[in-house]
């Protein structure tokens, strides 16, 4: 047993790119697109774990979200990066500029990674956003077969930021990651950067 227990936590710690990562089931299943997913858990890791190295990928993902504020847009940016640490695309919010309210950068970095990456390397890539994925997006990333999610606020930080702002409801129930495409590797928030997409949002509201 004690062996088994070993066994599980290092394929863990080795899945989450040799960060520790929280207790999950892991059964997989091959989905269409030829990649190979968890289905049966989410795998939340530490925020205190972010690596050094991916720092840079999150403040821009940040910087990303104020381009879009100063667009006009809604404060949101995202990074897509390869496991060699290449960053291969990014987007930001558009949905005011363009004036389609799917516009989101997580949608449009899974559709990228659909006509650009192979099975294998989208699921060994990570997406790095300013906020976590709406109902949408994790679908999208779950269907197409990417990696890893670290986003630098939460859902739940965006309802209250939201109510606090006197937002009115939105037409789609903000629903955590894990609550629409379990099995996915997920890490944030990441305090200091989160209070930054915090003022953006105040911004953009203002």
């Amino acid at each position: 047993m004690i062996g088994q227990i070993t066994d599980d936590l290092e394929r863990l710690r080795l899945l989450g790119g040799g960060r520790p990562l929280g207790p999950a089931t892991t059964t997989k299943h091959l989905i269409r697109n030829g990649a190979v997913v968890t289905h049966d858990g989410q795998v939340t890791a530490d925020q205190a774990e972010v690596a050094p190295e991916e720092l840079p990928h999150l403040r821009r993902c940040v910087e990303l979200a104020a381009e879009a504020v100063d667009a006009g847009d809604f404060p949101f940016g995202s990074v897509l990066v390869a496991a060699d640490g290449r960053v291969l695309a990014e987007d930001r919010n558009r949905e005011v500029s363009m004036g389609d309210a799917t516009r989101h950068p997580e949608l449009e970095l899974a559709r990228w990674a659909a006509a650009n990456m192979t099975a294998a390397d989208r699921a060994a890539a990570t997406v790095f956003t300013s906020g976590e994925h709406c109902p949408m997006c994790s679908a999208a990333h779950a269907w197409v077969g990417l990696g890893r999610i670290v986003y630098v606020s939460s859902s739940r930080q965006l309802t209250i930021w939201l109510t606090e702002l006197a937002v009115g409801p939105s037409p789609v129930r903000p629903l955590a990651i894990d609550e629409v495409a379990p099995g996915l590797v997920v890490q944030g928030p990441v305090p200091g950067l989160d209070e930054q997409v915090r003022d953006l949002h105040r911004r953009f509201r203002s």
